[in-house]
């Protein structure tokens, strides 16, 4: 099945689109892994620059924060053209690491924290608006989820070798190789997109495409969703590290090689969208994916006495989590199709207020133990489950 659909699929733009794939999952990657690496060295981020948590969580919250302002910056996508976008988002996101590697203190993090959330607004909405302008909605499923590798290879590539990087040099030499990646995926995205300006130049205006949005049910529905879903992943997401650190001793090399653990369950999670979404349909599937992610949310606690059952429960966790995530991106993008951009960059902007919100909430129930960060996870996405059963038709 999957053989299959990949043809068909790529058959629909012969001559570049499945090159086009491959380097947005690898740009995906490289910003992905900037996001991610954070969490499981945010230990070693902290006594390296001398600062508190606290303080390294407050700078994933202003990271967040900044998706509040997403619509403003990812329709640039509906209005400057897709390719425009996706380069400056790119190049925004290069400059920060690039500041990071030579310049390594707490307000250089926060600042390149800042820049890579940019980054993933300005390119992600577009790469999406793009794949939704030009694969056909019964194959986008496969589509979405070839590009949304990025985010697995980050946990199974990406953290792993920073890690491995931090134990023999600094906690900031990983920013320098993503800095020089980085620029060499700006000029392979220049080289091969398509100019869409001209396109671009007969969409909506902004503010006309964010009152449709805003005075959309079904489109609420699906942003409320989405902030449900990363919220309720961030809970977990931001105290898996110390929570690994505190309960079994691990180091530094050895909490990067339990992030490709989670690198590979999303990957399978992946696979199982590319495989399953578009035939049973991406509202059953969400449906199905949530409700086992509730189920590996529960068990997450139970499995984590030992370091062994913790990467089962976290495998569990993630991989669910991300067949969910990924299954809903195909169905997002089709519920505003004169809107995509926009409305996609203002999934961006939920997303990004669960994320925040997660972060937040995810220490303060981590006082009381994992149990109450698991229970939290599963009351959230149980949720999102009866707003899409009750407003999300496909």
């Amino acid at each position: 099945m999957r053989i299959v659909g990949l043809r068909e699929l790529i058959r629909v733009r012969p001559a570049r689109l499945r090159f086009q794939l491959l380097a947005f999952s690898l740009v995906l990657t490289l910003l992905n892994t900037s996001h991610r690496m954070v969490y499981p060295f945010l230990p070693e981020m902290s006594r390296s620059l001398g600062v508190s948590l606290e303080a390294i969580n407050l700078a994933i919250t202003l990271r967040f924060a900044l998706g509040l302002f997403s619509p403003v910056f990812g329709a640039m996508a509906d209005r400057r053209g897709r390719k425009n976008a996706m380069l400056m988002g790119i190049g925004v996101f290069a400059a920060s690491m690039l500041l990071v590697g030579i310049w390594p203190t707490y307000p250089a993090l926060v600042i390149a924290l800042l820049f890579t959330g940019l980054g993933k607004i300005l390119f992600g909405p577009a790469v999406q608006a793009y794949l939704g302008e030009r694969v056909a909605y019964n194959r986008r499923g496969l589509a979405i989820s070839l590009t949304e590798l990025g985010w697995s290879w980050a946990f199974l590539f990406g953290v792993p070798a920073a890690g491995w990087v931090i134990a023999r040099s600094s906690w900031n030499i990983p920013y320098l190789f993503l800095a020089g990646f980085s620029i060499g995926m700006f000029l392979v995205l220049w080289r091969i997109l398509p100019d869409d300006r001209a396109v671009a130049s007969e969409r909506p205006p902004l503010v006309k495409s964010l009152r449709v949005v805003m005075t959309h049910p079904a489109g609420l529905a699906g942003l409320t969703i989405a902030a449900l879903m990363s919220m309720s992943n961030e809970t977990v997401s931001i105290i898996y590290g110390v929570w690994m650190e505190n309960s079994f001793a691990l180091q530094i090399a050895a909490l990067g090689s339990a992030s490709a653990v989670i690198g590979i369950a999303e990957l399978g999670g992946e696979g199982l969208v590319a495989a399953l979404a578009d035939r049973l349909g991406k509202r059953r599937a969400l449906l199905m994916g949530l409700t086992a992610y509730i189920l590996s949310s529960l068990l997450l606690p139970l499995l984590g006495q030992s370091i062994e059952g913790a990467l089962v429960g976290l495998f569990l966790f993630y991989i669910t989590f991300e067949f969910a995530v990924v299954t809903s991106l195909p169905l997002l993008t089709e519920i505003m199709p004169d809107a995509r951009a926009t409305f996609m960059a203002a999934a961006v902007t939920t997303i990004s207020l669960g994320r925040m919100a997660g972060s937040q909430l995810g220490p303060a129930l981590f006082n009381s133990g994992l149990p109450a960060n698991a229970l939290a996870a599963a009351g959230l996405a149980l949720i999102a489950i009866l707003l899409l059963w009750i407003f999300i038709k496909e």
